[in-house]
């Protein structure tokens, strides 16, 4: 037998009592079958008319006990009356006061039945009840005078007081006693001849059956007689010596006091280190549930570090692909600016060329004006000249006259040649002067042309320094993004590390929401954070972060994280 096998008990089930046996040892008759029948059919007739009888009881004694009741009463109300007018109650008043001692028993006991009936009951009315029925008593009999001198004639005067007290208190017991029984909660009485036979152990058995809820006597008596059975089992396989038992044997005398019967005892090593090892498991699994919700925070902390990472790279290489195309753009546009630069400078040459040419063809203009005006004057000498040749001719001779004229008339053609070469002098200076204009309205045109040209190229430069300004604030928002990234996933390795509530967390979040969005705490008493929380994170953002419907929720979030803050908590401590 190992240490955890039960011995067989000294009476297994013995029954508080045994059946009763035959009147007489007489043998049975032969025919055992008939007889049984016969018994059983008679059982079977007399049980109902039993059960009729007992269900009756109640009606009996209820009627009985009102009667005695009021008889009981209209006696003391009598006695109490006479006695109170003896006493100088006035006759108003000695009628009321029977009523009045009467009436607070019926009161006090009806209370006490109806606190019964709600599971709250008290015991200083039972006990008041039964302090004014003495009263009732004593008053009843004393008011026959002396009672020393006639205590026969006194008791019976008190007598039916008692009788109804008697009754009362015999159906609170029917009704606490039925209470019990459905509840199953009565709890057995020891039989008077264990008191008187064990006077020194049954205190300590009875002590055992209340402090531990044992409301079976027979269920006490087996485990009475399971440890008696043990013990003996114990010296035996240990010769008589039971120090010789190890701590887990003795384990049923040491816990008997405590109300556990020998099979829990033994089973009690293997159920705390089943326990124990439960507890071992449990705080396992937690620490594993606590390191994978670290992990996970960890990893997610990661992913969201890598996403916030790939995001600040391709803004980067946009960025930097956008600054390029800028820079090709812009050297386009510069290169564009100096060939109209250079155009322009051509223009403004060929500009110079034209004014010069210009200049000269009026100066041509001028010189063939003047030649023209020299022809007139040579034209005008030639006709003077003929004038007074021809006046000469009156007065020279036949030949000369003849070589006087021929000389005019060939001085004549040659200032019409003249004449003929000026004018064509003159219209080829009016050609070159047309064609100076019209390459200086080329020129103005290739001007106007480059000013437009530079005016594009810088609106397209100030329109890629924009672009450059919004791409460098992008990359600061990703790197502002890969910051709080960071804040949040140090804020979670700390929150797991202090096995914070989930409030605590949701409140520490709302702090680093409040520093996300730019908000500044430093210098600022309590109002001046509330203020700047209520700034820069709103109810609605609460509600939407935590998926809180409840405004109110949302604001005691803000009103806490207001008192985190002040109490001095940072999201990088």
């Amino acid at each position: 037998m190992t240490i955890t096998d039960m011995p067989q008990t000294a009476a297994p089930d013995t029954p508080a009592s045994h059946p009763p046996g035959l009147a007489s040892d007489a043998p049975e008759q032969v025919s055992g079958t008939a007889r049984s029948v016969s018994q059983t059919d008679k059982r079977k007739t007399i049980k109902p008319k039993r059960d009729r009888f007992v269900a009756a009881l109640p009606y009996f004694a209820a009627v009985f006990g009102t009667l005695v009741g009021g008889i009981g009463f209209a006696t003391s109300y009598h006695t109490l009356a006479a006695k109170a007018l003896s006493w100088g109650f006035g006759e108003d008043l000695a009628k009321w006061f029977p009523i009045g001692v009467d009436a607070s028993i019926l009161a006090f006991l009806i209370l006490d039945l109806y606190l019964i009936l709600k599971g709250i009951p008290w015991p200083v009315l039972r006990m008041a009840a039964h302090v004014m029925t003495c009263a009732t008593i004593w008053f009843n009999a004393s008011a026959q005078g002396d009672m020393s001198a006639d205590p026969v004639k006194a008791a019976s005067h008190g007598v039916m007081p008692f009788l109804f007290v008697i009754g009362v208190e015999a159906a609170r017991r029917l009704y606490i006693q039925k209470a019990q029984l459905e509840a199953g909660t009565i709890t057995d009485r020891i039989p008077l001849h264990r008191w008187i036979l064990a006077p020194w152990e049954t205190p300590k058995f009875y002590r055992r059956m209340r402090l531990y809820r044992v409301t079976s006597y027979p269920e006490m008596v087996r485990r009475q007689q399971d440890l008696i059975a043990y013990e003996q089992w114990l010296k035996r396989k240990h010769k008589g010596d039971l120090s010789k038992a190890s701590e887990d044997e003795r384990l049923p005398m040491k816990m008997a006091a405590y109300g556990y019967t020998v099979a829990q005892a033994l089973a009690m090593p293997e159920q705390q280190e089943r326990e124990a090892a439960a507890r071992a498991e449990e705080a396992e699994r937690r620490r594993l549930d606590a390191e994978t919700r670290q992990e996970l925070a960890r990893k997610q902390a990661e992913a969201d570090r890598l996403e916030a990472e790939g995001k600040l790279e391709a803004v980067r290489a946009r960025v930097e692909g956008e600054t390029g195309q800028a820079r090709a753009h812009a050297k386009a546009q510069v290169s564009a600016a100096e060939r109209a630069a250079t155009l322009e400078q051509e223009a403004l040459d060929n500009a110079v060329v034209a004014e010069a040419r210009a200049r000269e063809a009026e100066a041509e203009r001028k010189a063939a004006d003047e030649r023209e005006a020299k022809a007139a004057v040579d034209v005008r000498a030639a006709e003077l000249e003929r004038q007074a040749a021809e006046k000469r001719k009156e007065a020279a001779e036949a030949d000369r006259v003849a070589a006087a004229e021929a000389q005019a008339i060939e001085t004549a053609e040659i200032a019409e040649a003249r004449q003929r070469a000026a004018e064509a002098d003159r219209v080829a200076a009016e050609t070159e002067k047309a064609a100076a204009e019209t390459r200086c309205r080329a020129a103005e045109t290739d001007r106007l042309t480059a000013q437009e040209n530079e005016r594009k190229a810088t609106a397209d430069a100030n329109t890629q320094a924009a672009r450059k300004r919004e791409a460098e604030t992008e990359y600061a928002a990703a790197e502002r993004r890969l910051a709080a990234a960071e804040v949040e996933r140090r804020a979670v390795e700390i929150e797991d590390a202090a096995k914070l509530t989930p409030r605590e967390r949701a409140l520490r979040k709302v702090v680093r929401m409040a520093l996300e969005a730019g908000a500044v705490f430093v210098g600022l008493d309590a109002a001046g954070v509330q203020r700047e929380l209520c700034r820069v994170v709103s109810i609605a953002d609460v509600q939407r972060e935590f998926d809180v419907s409840s405004t109110d929720t949302a604001s005691k979030y803000r009103q806490e994280a207001v008192a985190l803050i002040v109490g001095g908590y940072r999201p990088e401590q």
